[in-house]
């Protein structure tokens, strides 16, 4: 087949500033793929490559350089994508997998499955982005009232003692039955203090911790999920983890309760699917979640996400963050993700 890509950079504009662990994001770098061919004239497949900075494994001085290569392999190869040649690459696979699955379905439903016939949601969490006190009890407030069932804190950046009475303050109004309460440290917690602060974490009946100690740190963060209380999620650890015999050891080390999987950290789809695959023989929970890409990363990660049918609410809602957004057909709906063709 022969195709052509176009790579078109792009500076994203957050509708409000966007608190991390890493600082607060007021814009956002990205690179969209419009992958064509003659073949079927005015039809474009779209995809996006957003990699974080400070982060991602694949965030190099030469990213542009690696891009414009990757997609002449591709064009090159007559449209076939060399998934082990980008495995060190997440954000560039990621992108090229949903330009040419979208180019080829011709629809921004890029498989067939219940939410993209538009007959069922995914259910998300609501995400409380870092703030003040005052803040962050303003969003949580706002989250409860839309109707969220889970919800999701950024944790680290304040207080530790303002941040569990923000949780109480969940608590008093809702039982754990009635709202799912996740946290995430993003690393915050040091080797000495993370179980005393697992421990009083745990007395809130929180479903989960993300990433409480830095990655890295296989021994502390395995010693964590076999004495925790509350059950442990990895993210950050999994980033730069990119072979199957990579990941089967990392998992086999930690035994973490759970893994989240972002397809722009750690490996695109065909990663996210090999993730999945050794979790379940390790008998270990997952979600998946965005990582703060626009409408056309969170479609695509919304689509492949349906496939796998994962009951648990989903990290899935950041792509509407922004002002300069591409129009998709997603909404929010109460708590879930729905995609309204």
């Amino acid at each position: 087949m022969d195709c052509r890509i176009k790579i078109i950079p792009r500076l994203l504009h957050f509708k409000e500033p966007a608190g991390t662990s890493r600082g607060i994001y007021s814009t956002r770098k990205v690179w969209y793929l419009h992958f064509t061919s003659p073949e079927f004239p005015g039809r474009v497949g779209m995809g996006e490559c957003a990699p974080l900075p400070q982060l991602s494994c694949d965030d190099v001085p030469n990213y542009e350089d690696v891009l414009q290569a990757a997609c002449r392999q591709v064009e090159a190869q007559d449209g076939i994508l060399d998934v082990d040649a980008l495995r060190n690459y997440p954000s560039i696979l990621f992108g090229l997998e949903t330009a040419i699955r979208h180019y080829h379905t011709g629809d921004w439903a890029l498989w067939d499955t219940a939410f993209s016939r538009g007959e069922a949601g995914i259910p998300i969490n609501g995400l409380i982005w870092m703030g003040d006190y005052n803040e962050m009890l303003v969003r949580i407030e706002a989250k409860m009232k839309a109707g969220f069932r889970c919800i999701k804190l950024k944790i680290g950046a304040i207080n530790f003692e303002e941040e569990l009475a923000l949780l109480r303050h969940i608590r008093t109004h809702f039982s754990s039955k009635e709202m799912e309460l996740r946290v995430d440290a993003n690393g915050a917690f040091s080797p000495a203090d993370a179980m005393e602060k697992l421990k009083r974490l745990s007395e809130l009946d929180l479903h989960s911790i993300e990433q409480p100690i830095r990655a890295g740190q296989w021994e502390e963060m395995a010693r964590l999920t076999s004495e925790s209380p509350l059950p442990i999620a990895l993210d950050e650890e999994l980033i730069g983890c990119n072979t199957p015999a990579e990941k089967r050891k990392l998992l086999a080390a930690i035994q973490p309760q759970y893994i989240i999987l972002k397809p722009s950290l750690h490996g695109g789809m065909s990663g996210g699917n090999e993730w999945i695959e050794e979790a379940g023989r390790q008998q270990i929970g997952w979600w998946i979640t965005s990582a703060l890409e626009s409408n056309i990363g969170l479609n695509a990660i919304a689509q492949w996400c349906a496939t796998h049918d994962n009951p648990l609410p989903q990290g899935l809602g950041t792509g509407l963050l922004f002002t300069d957004n591409v129009e998709v057909p997603l909404e929010i709906k109460k708590d879930s993700l729905w995609f309204c063709k």
